[in-house]
């Protein structure tokens, strides 16, 4: 039976993922309460801190982010900005809290809370004229670009309930309209980029020929956008077009930036200080406070071995859930790989990862999967005995560090 400080943390952990899509002081402060309960659990019943191996390579960029910012040329302002790194005990805090069954249920409310939010940001553009690239739907959240990441997340997250759940499709099936048209309708192109990698990853999985959906979808798109929504979608093939020209220029900057500070970056937090000095004559905006580029921006500020360990946990996440998928364990490992593609896609152009709000929901969504089988190693005994995820959900099980 769980005990009271498992109930109180599971119940602030599934308010922490829907508080966030409206408010990143309430989701924090959740966040908060849902971590304090994991300690105290940890206390009070003597158990070790147990983490998915992906959690590892993470753990230690966290430690080169730490250290760039105590050789930053402000360092106290780069080690204020650290206080980012808090976020990633939402691994081990999910990994603890939630089972297959809580994971599932957790699943239903964020697509649940994602439905008002899109359903707001909707009324922004019919109702309130969010409807230009001066002012875009932005939900109750600080800005577009943290709102049209979150809707993707969630698209993903939709689409492979749709495809692989067992339960609750229609639930899922009736957000999804809502979350399509929202996130069109914030103009911005990396999560339209980055919903559409991961619809193309999951209708692939599921039967290639359900990628002929994919075009289907643009004609759609094309015949009932409107004409500002489908002419910025153009922009993007438009090499012309300003942001794009500008976001080349500061992929050159960062090349510069990592050549003069390979090891330790040039600090976190620290690019806007520096970009008037590695600003590219033909780049457009004036400052930039980030390199709209995930793996630029984090090699630029971190430096290399930074970079290297971020990558180790994209990739030991990924061959863990692909392991997973295998397995036959699909509903919640597609939620896993639904993430992890649709942030990265975006993440060319846009610096998500560094997006408090958006890194909140990815990675509870990415621990999810490992959660649901609560030892990381029954991903890869599971492909060779698909029994074991069937005889292991929905059950407390052995915890493995």
């Amino acid at each position: 039976m769980a005990s009271r400080w498992e109930r109180a943390g599971i119940l602030a952990l599934f308010g922490a993922a829907g508080a966030i899509q409206f408010s990143i002081a309430a989701g924090q402060i959740l966040l908060a309460v849902a971590v304090f309960c994991w300690v105290a659990m940890l206390v009070t019943g003597r158990e070790p801190v147990t983490v998915p191996r992906m959690f590892w390579p993470l753990a230690v960029y966290a430690a080169l982010t730490l250290l760039s910012a105590a050789f930053s040329p402000q360092p106290l302002t780069s080690l204020i900005d650290c206080k980012q790194l808090v976020l990633f005990l939402l691994i081990p805090v999910t990994y603890r809290l939630l089972d297959a069954r809580r994971a599932e249920t957790m699943v239903s409310v964020i697509l649940t809370f994602a439905a008002v939010s899109a359903a707001y940001g909707i009324f922004q553009y019919a109702i309130l004229h969010y409807d230009n690239l001066g002012q875009r739907p932005q939900g109750t959240l600080g800005h577009y670009m943290t709102y049209s990441g979150l809707l993707m997340l969630v698209i993903g997250t939709a689409l492979s309930r749709l495809l692989y759940g067992n339960r609750e499709r229609t639930w899922a099936a009736i957000v999804m309209p809502a979350l399509l048209v929202a996130v069109a309708l914030t103009f911005t192109r990396s999560a339209w980029v980055g919903a559409c990698v991961a619809a193309a990853l999951l209708l692939s999985l599921k039967d290639f020929r359900l990628l002929a959906i994919l075009p289907i979808a643009a004609a759609a798109f094309f015949a009932f956008a409107p004409a500002r929504v489908t002419t910025r979608f153009v922009s993007m093939f438009d090499l012309k077009d300003p942001t794009n020209r500008d976001r080349v220029a500061m992929l050159r900057e960062g090349r510069h930036m990592i050549r003069d500070h390979p090891l330790l970056g040039v600090g976190p937090n620290m690019v806007q200080p520096f970009y008037a000095q590695y600003r590219e004559p033909d780049a457009v905006e004036p400052i930039n406070p980030h390199l709209h580029n995930v793996p630029v921006q984090v090699a630029a500020e971190r430096g290399l071995p930074a970079l290297a360990a971020w990558l180790g946990f994209i990739g030991l996440l990924i061959y863990d859930l692909v392991r997973g998928f295998r397995s036959g364990s699909r509903s919640l490992t597609a939620v896993g790989l639904a993430a992890v593609v649709s942030m990265l896609a975006a993440g060319m152009f846009e610096y998500n990862f560094g997006d408090s709000e958006f890194l909140m929901l990815f990675l509870i969504l990415v621990t999810l999967p490992f959660a649901a089988v609560r030892q990381p190693q029954l991903l890869v005994a599971a492909d060779r005995h698909p029994t074991i995820e069937r005889e292991h959900a929905g059950r407390p099980h052995a915890q493995a560090g």
